[in-house]
């Protein structure tokens, strides 16, 4: 049991204002595994006004862009120089198979701070325009303390995602972390601390939703970062929009990969298919509608079901598993409420659809593969968050893209054929953030996020950065 009683607020372990505590609990055994404070609206008051006292008098907004960048990079070494915990005890928290969180939970989010450390030494703060009566000097200045709201499934990838360019533009932050994964938060609070990040810069508050809501509507927060569901994302829009604060949204999911008649299906199921349900299928950017011509559709379906029924469930933290349990017994509830709908649809299973024999213990889905799917049923409409994938026909090129605009989200995407230019063509008419030609990529120095309902704003790359900036212009009397 990994046990806190304290809450990271102004650079210190304080004390929370209740008792009241969150329980988390292994997916893998149903067992606790750790215990830390529930943050109240109380506590969230007191991280505010820390970050909001840190921005307005401490150093950090003031010290120079290239030396917070210089911290980011220490950063980044510190938690690698935990990998191997930070890894065992995510997984521990959301069921993400060991193998997996090593590079997906763990080195990701180093790989975002190391970015930023970079783009740090290169970005130009300020910068001296031509006007139309003289020059104009633009300055990009931190918007001021932001909430960021991180989800379950890629608690540190995420953070991370939220933390480097908000730390980078010089802004003061306020965390707070899903009910089910605040452990890891913990470790990162100990290495923001190793790294002599200034009181108040960052501070932690593990809560659920409505002391979240509170977070997000505190008069003293200026920017809402925010990565989740759908239908949360439009709640916090509105608050923000109430309010006139600046927002940035990464929201759900449901990602076509196009196959094309001239793929490499053995290069396509190598590349494809760990994109398909890793984590558990819990990702947003999961390639979960698999779209074949009909020409090579039942050998398609063949060869996905294949791969996904020969792959290893089991605990967490066994190296070999490659599929391990959902966050929670809610969730597995609700993909098992997908299966019975896609059959109920007329779908049909290949391989899977139940619960795995000899895993009594644990909230454990089968990986799941339909066939004979429609794109208007609603497994392949709504956003899954589990290991079920669908094979979609298609007729020709436009209907395949068709398809694949035919939702309500755009948030990733891939096209897989053999001439790589006519698949990159492709994949641009595809109306969502980020698309692949041949493999599965989110590039960190890159723009992310999503169209339609899947997001607002972007983050990673200089894009990211700018989400945590606010541009002012001085304009100039003409020189002599």
């Amino acid at each position: 049991m990994d046990i806190r009683d304290r809450l990271f607020i102004g650079g210190d372990w304080v004390a929370p204002a209740s008792d009241r505590t969150i329980e988390v609990v292994s997916p893998s055994s149903e067992e606790p595994v750790g215990r830390v404070p529930e943050a109240t609206e109380a506590d969230v008051d007191r991280a505010v006004a820390a970050a909001r006292e840190a921005f307005e008098s401490g150093p950090w907004p003031r010290t120079p862009p290239a030396e917070r960048a210089e911290l980011l990079g220490r950063l980044s070494a510190e938690i690698q120089g935990r990998s191997q915990e930070m890894a065992e005890l995510i997984s521990h928290e959301n069921g993400s198979p060991v193998s997996w969180s090593i590079m997906g939970q763990v080195f990701a989010a180093t790989m975002v701070f190391d970015y930023y450390a970079g783009l740090g030494k290169t970005f130009d703060f300020t910068e001296t325009r031509t006007g139309m009566l003289g020059p104009v000097r633009v300055h990009q200045h931190p918007v001021g303390v932001a909430a960021a709201i991180a989800p379950w499934n890629v608690p540190l990838f995420i953070n991370a995602l939220k933390l480097a360019p908000a730390l980078l533009a010089g802004c003061t932050v306020v965390l707070k972390p899903a009910p089910e994964t605040p452990l890891d938060s913990y470790v990162l609070a100990e290495c923001l601390q190793a790294v002599g990040l200034p009181p108040g810069v960052v501070n932690i508050v593990p809560a659920g939703r409505e002391v979240g809501e509170h977070l997000v509507t505190h008069p003293d927060i200026d920017k809402v970062s925010f990565t989740g569901s759908t239908v949360a994302g439009r709640r916090i829009a509105s608050l923000c929009g109430e309010r006139l604060r600046r927002v940035t949204l990464e929201l759900g999911g449901k990602s076509a990969a196009i196959i094309l008649d001239d793929a490499n299906l053995d290069d396509v199921m190598a590349g494809l298919m760990p994109a398909t349900l890793m984590n558990n299928g819990q990702a947003c950017v999961a390639q979960t509608r698999i779209l074949a011509s009909r020409d090579r559709y039942d050998e398609v379906v063949d060869r996905v079901s294949e791969v996904v029924g020969a792959l290893k469930v089991g605990d967490a933290l066994d190296p070999a598993t490659e599929v391990g349990p959902l966050v929670a017994e809610r969730q597995r509830d609700r993909v098992e409420g997908y299966l019975k709908a896609g059959r109920e649809e007329g779908a049909r299973i290949t391989v899977g659809g139940g619960r795995p024999s000899g895993l009594d213990k644990g909230w454990y889905v089968e990986p799941t593969v339909f066939a004979d799917v429609k794109n208007s049923m609603t497994i392949a409409q709504e956003e899954i968050f589990g290991p079920v994938l669908s094979v979609i026909p298609y007729t020709d090129v436009d209907d395949a893209v068709a398809i694949a605009n035919d939702s309500d989200y755009g948030l990733s995407g891939s096209v897989w054929g053999a001439d790589v230019e006519r698949s990159a063509e492709i994949a641009a008419r595809v109306r969502t953030g980020t698309s692949s030609v041949n493999l599965f990529m989110m590039d960190f120095g890159s723009p992310f996020g999503g169209f339609k309902q899947s997001g607002l704003g972007r983050e990673m790359g200089p894009e990211g950065l700018i989400g945590y900036l606010e541009a002012q212009s001085v304009c100039l009397p003409m020189q002599g």
